[in-house]
């Protein structure tokens, strides 16, 4: 079996959120701890630190692992969904996988895991752990794939729990009020783990209020900690000054990433607290160099110049909040915005958040979620945006830089997916 092999076997032949949405969504941990039990329980050989929440759970884990990286520590990273390679989702120190390794799981182990049905994201996960326990790790930072309580990655029981936000997403699977998801955020809240909280509301505080209090486990809010004392956009990084760390450089430029970077801070704070050795520096350098050091991509990406061209994996009302305040604040003289959404979003709540000044180009992305083009139009028009449709992300984008001059800004987003698209035809070093 080859690796393309391989992960076309994972994507076709267990149920793939990214590609189906709602039908590959197991509720429960049962299969997750077969596989656990068949694997001798590889988590149990790190440490873990459990990232969750709505909006930023990527880039604060990226960034984590980052700074634990350049302290010296061997370090596994589990994200998700990918862009272009499946093996992003897996990595130890910034380094995918390697490809021997998928296709070594899915040969030797599927005559086990097929009886048993489980997801995508079941499968990746036992592999995931497995791999970590293997390469012997120090430590790994586990993003949540959705929700908490039920999510797969909750078997583990890290040295730190964090809880990046709670904003209106999955609402079908994790409930319709922010009250309801905070719950279910809250569900990987541990006995007598700390946890990090980055924002709240009135109602969702209450929430991890009461959920730590049941669990014994220490709570802060990032948000009280008042540790950045102020960011700026410098270029496409941001400067911070903060009260305890000093003044650093983010390599990371959106607007979304002040909250995050208090997050993470009160964070480290945390892992000082439980005997990890991490100093200004590492801070510093993991900060500064977070993409380099993890492969992090589609952040606020800037991937090229005259015209400029960004790419952001915003996709919900939280996300495209900050999107499209940093866009309004942009010197171009024109906006054009490449974009297309899945089917299960509150399509009506991102669009009115958008620009109206701008020149859309609607589109979808290559996964069975995507929304029509001529839909997304359809509804884009009702909120007075006005543009084309293009029948895929490659046309799309053609056309906006056909379109462009030297002094404008081409945006591309809407989705993780849209950017995947657009990322495995269009590479930095184009610009």
């Amino acid at each position: 079996m080859t690796y393309k092999e391989a992960t076309t076997y994972l994507f076709d032949s267990v149920p793939m959120f990214q590609n189906v949405g709602g039908t590959a969504y197991k509720e429960g941990l049962s299969n997750t701890l077969l596989l656990d039990e068949h694997f001798g329980h590889p988590h149990r050989k790190f440490k873990t630190i459990h990232v969750g929440g709505t909006n930023g759970k990527g880039s604060c884990s990226h960034t984590l692992a980052a700074i634990l990286q350049t302290a010296g520590y061997k370090v596994g990273l589990y994200t998700s969904p990918h862009l272009t390679d499946f093996r992003e989702r897996i990595r130890v120190n910034g380094k995918m996988i390697p490809e021997c390794e998928v296709v070594s799981f899915v040969e030797d182990e599927r005559s086990f895991f097929e009886p048993l049905h489980p997801s995508f994201f079941e499968l990746t996960t036992a592999l995931a752990f497995k791999y970590f326990a293997k390469a012997e790790v120090d430590v790994a930072v586990i993003e949540v794939g959705m929700g908490g309580r039920l999510d797969c990655t909750n078997i583990i029981t890290p040295d730190l729990s964090v809880i990046t936000n709670i904003s209106l997403d999955h609402v079908q699977f994790l409930g319709n009020t922010l009250t309801k998801i905070a719950g279910e955020k809250a569900g990987i809240i541990k006995p007598r783990v700390p946890v990090v909280i980055g924002e709240t509301t009135e109602e969702t505080k209450k929430v991890f209020k009461d959920k730590s209090l049941e669990m014994n486990a220490p709570i802060r809010f990032a948000e009280e900690e008042h540790e950045v004392i102020s960011s700026r956009s410098e270029g496409n990084t941001r400067v911070y000054e903060t009260l305890h760390y000093g003044s650093f450089i983010g390599e990371l430029g959106g607007l979304c990433q002040e909250k995050n970077t208090a997050t993470i801070l009160t964070a480290i704070d945390e892992l000082r607290k439980a005997g990890y050795t991490i100093a200004q520096e590492h801070i510093r350098i993991g900060f500064g160099q977070v993409c380099k050091l993890t492969g992090l991509r589609g952040r606020w990406q800037q991937v090229g110049m005259s015209p400029t061209i960004i790419c952001d994996t915003g996709h919900n009302t939280g996300g495209i909040s900050y999107i499209a305040d940093q866009l309004r604040g942009i010197q171009a003289d024109k906006l054009h915005i490449v974009i297309g959404m899945v089917n299960d979003k509150d399509i009506h709540s991102v669009l009115q958040q958008l620009p109206q000044c701008a020149t859309y180009y609607f589109t979808k992305a290559n996964v069975k979620r995507a929304l029509d083009e001529h839909t997304l139009q359809t509804l884009a028009k009702e909120a007075g945006l006005r543009g084309t449709s293009w029948p895929d992300v490659r046309s799309a984008f053609q056309a906006a830089r056909q379109s462009s001059t030297e002094k404008d800004l081409i945006f591309v987003g809407g989705s993780t997916f849209i950017v995947a698209d657009f990322l495995a035809f269009y590479h930095p070093e184009q610009a």
